[in-house]
Order: C-alpha cells, then sequence, then structure tokens
C-alpha cells in the first residue's frame, strides 16, 4: 500500500549489513529487542509489556508527517525521552496518511475501513492493533467494529496472520511471494506484544507460523512488507529508506 513499492530491500539489507559488520550483537543486553532463528530463517522480534510507555507516531509537533526515524528519535528527546525501538505500524497512501483506523493518544486521524478492498490491507479478514491502558490487542476489523475496545492507541491493517490460534485462511503453505514483512502479535492475556520482522523474504504462511508456533501469539497482524523497517538500538540497527506512514514506538525517560 501507498509507499511499500518504494522502499525497496537493497537499503534495509545494506544498513543489516553494515550493523553485523560492526558487530552488532545478536541480541541486546536488557533491550526490547532481539534475534530469533524460526525454521532457519532470522528474524528480531521486539517484546513489549503492558505498563510500559508503546505509543504510535504519524506526525510532527508542526503537523507535518515524521517519516523517518531519526525524526521521531528527535521528537521525542527533545521531550525529554530515549527511544528504545520503533518499527513502521501499518499501510499508508502516497501522502502518508493511513490507509485505516488511526488513533494516536485518544484522537482519531483516519476512520476504521470496514469494506473487503484489494491488496493486502483489504484481504479480509484484516484487523487492527490496540494500545490500551491495561495491555493490547489484536482483533479482526468487524469484531473491532461490533465492540470497539478502549484503545489510547490503534492501527488497522492486514490481513491478519493469525486468527484465534488459527493461520489466515489464504495463507498457502506453497506460496512462492517473498518480501521482507513485519508484525504484531498479542499474548493470550494481552499483557505482551511481540513486534516482528523478518531478516530475509519470507512468505505469509512462513512468517504467520513464526508467531501462532514460535511466540505463541493466538493473535497476530500483518504490518507491511517491503518497505518493513526497524529501529534498534541496542541491535544496531537503524534501517533506512523512503519516508514512512505510521510508525509504533517504545520510549522511556533515560535513568
Amino acid at each position: 500500500m501507498g509507499m511499500t513499492t518504494l522502499a525497496g530491500i537493497r537499503p534495509r539489507a545494506l544498513a543489516l549489513a553494515l550493523a553485523l559488520a560492526c558487530g552488532a550483537p545478536a541480541a541486546a543486553a536488557g533491550g526490547p529487542c532481539r534475534a530469533l532463528d524460526f525454521e532457519g530463517r532470522g528474524h528480531v522480534v521486539c517484546e513489549v509489556a503492558a505498563g510500559d510507555d508503546l505509543r504510535l507516531f504519524l506526525t510532527a509537533r508542526d503537523g507535518a508527517p515524521l517519516g523517518t526515524f531519526d525524526r521521531l528519535r528527535g521528537m521525542v528527546a527533545d521531550q525529554g525521552l530515549t527511544l528504545l525501538f520503533a518499527m513502521n505500524a501499518g499501510m499508508y497512501h502516497p501522502d502518508r496518511r493511513p490507509v485505516g483506523l488511526y488513533l494516536e493518544a485518544g484522537r482519531e486521524v483516519a476512520p476504521l475501513v470496514r469494506a473487503a478492498g484489494p491488496g493486502n490491507f483489504g484481504m479480509r479478514p484484516n484487523g487492527v492493533f490496540c494500545i490500551r491502558e491495561d495491555g493490547f490487542s489484536v482483533t479482526e476489523t468487524l469484531e473491532f467494529d461490533a465492540s470497539p475496545p478502549a484503545c489510547r492507541d490503534a492501527s488497522q491493517s492486514g490481513p491478519m496472520l493469525v486468527i484465534g490460534g488459527a493461520l489466515h485462511p489464504r495463507f498457502l503453505a506453497d506460496a512462492t511471494s517473498r518480501h521482507i514483512r513485519n508484525g504484531v502479535g498479542v499474548s493470550a492475556d494481552g499483557q505482551r506484544a511481540f513486534f516482528a520482522i523478518s531478516d530475509a523474504p519470507v512468505t505469509f504462511h512462513e512468517f504467520a507460523r513464526l508467531f501462532r508456533d514460535r511466540l505463541g501469539t493466538p493473535d497476530a497482524l500483518y504490518l507491511d512488507g517491503r518497505i518493513s523497517r526497524l529501529y534498534a538500538p541496542d541491535l544496531g540497527r537503524d534501517d533506512f529508506g523512503f519516508p514512512m506512514g505510521p510508525m509504533v514506538g517504545l520510549v522511556a525517560r533515560p535513568d
């Protein structure tokens, strides 16, 4: 969706190669992100607990889209905060407006999209990632619409990767379409959220299995592919590319 065809894999892969060449650790000591191997494929997973300061970000104080990790890092630094990790957090139009529902700090920026449509976003069932005061949820769109949870922040994307412990019905085990992909899954008790990004191109079926079979999340949501990027300073990651739309980030006050 939107700018997903423009960022490309090569800049992100180059950033990863440079980080590895500089001796980036395989796992962060005490940080939220870690390297994880699943079925012989590398990923990075960033884990957040209920009560951590996880937020969605779209625009700077001047109203312009943030677009990059560098601008996001600068904005939170101006607030006396440190950005612990960040990731793209949903699909967007060419002007970087969110494609589906987007809530930030309780304010609705874009409405819920209920209808099926083209592309990955419209491959129903799609869903909504929600940050609540007491935890997290990933909810299928029509279920979310019927009984909206009290979200402080929320981002609609699609397709769902895992729905009630089952893989999306349209995912094929022998599919050949592969991309760098990222997504989010939530634990059964809603107390932990897992953000994952693949190191190399994977199919939807392979990526969804990571959430179901390794991370144990009964519900998980695809965030995007090809533009998928990660900022994880404890791992030496600061992926670059064309400007993004919504981003999710974990912030904290320096010790």
